[in-house]
């Protein structure tokens, strides 16, 4: 991951993502294990495995709102600002999940580092935790007829 931050489409750039993710993502339903598309001015088609198209409909899509992306390949080792950035938490805060040993890292003379993997891991069990969390009130809420 490198320590340049991703900058924010430009606007015309974000309506070219939108026109792009328009016009592609139908392709999704049709797509078995890839998609072959044509390059403007190319001789030959350009063969995408379906889960590269699936990331590009994703970082288009992400930028049709006028959001910056980053890809970050999973065996990367981030800083603990890194991890944090990722998991929109404080830098504290992730040493404190670090120490407690919630993501697994490694040390490296005095600084911890973190795989990217390790990060998205935990991201996902704390977003299915919280989906669970969030249907058990709801069946709670129902039974009571608290109205929510």
């Amino acid at each position: 991951m490198s320590n340049r931050s991703a900058a924010l489409p430009t606007p015309e750039a974000a309506k070219s993502a939108e026109t792009a993710l328009r016009l592609l993502a139908p392709l999704k339903r049709r797509a078995a294990r890839s998609v072959r598309l044509r390059v403007a001015d190319a001789p030959d088609e350009v063969v995408l495995p379906r889960e590269a198209f699936e990331l590009l409909l994703g970082v288009l899509g992400a930028m049709a709102e006028g959001n910056a992306v980053t890809i970050v390949p999973v065996h990367t080792e981030l800083t603990t600002q890194q991890a944090a950035d990722l998991l929109q938490v404080s830098r504290p805060y992730l040493v404190q999940l670090l120490d407690g040993g919630q993501i697994p890292f490694r040390m490296v003379g005095t600084h911890r580092r973190v795989l990217a993997r390790d990060v998205f891991k935990y991201r996902d069990e704390a977003r299915a935790a919280s989906e669970r969390a969030m249907d058990e009130l709801a069946t709670i809420s129902q039974k009571h007829g608290l109205g929510y």
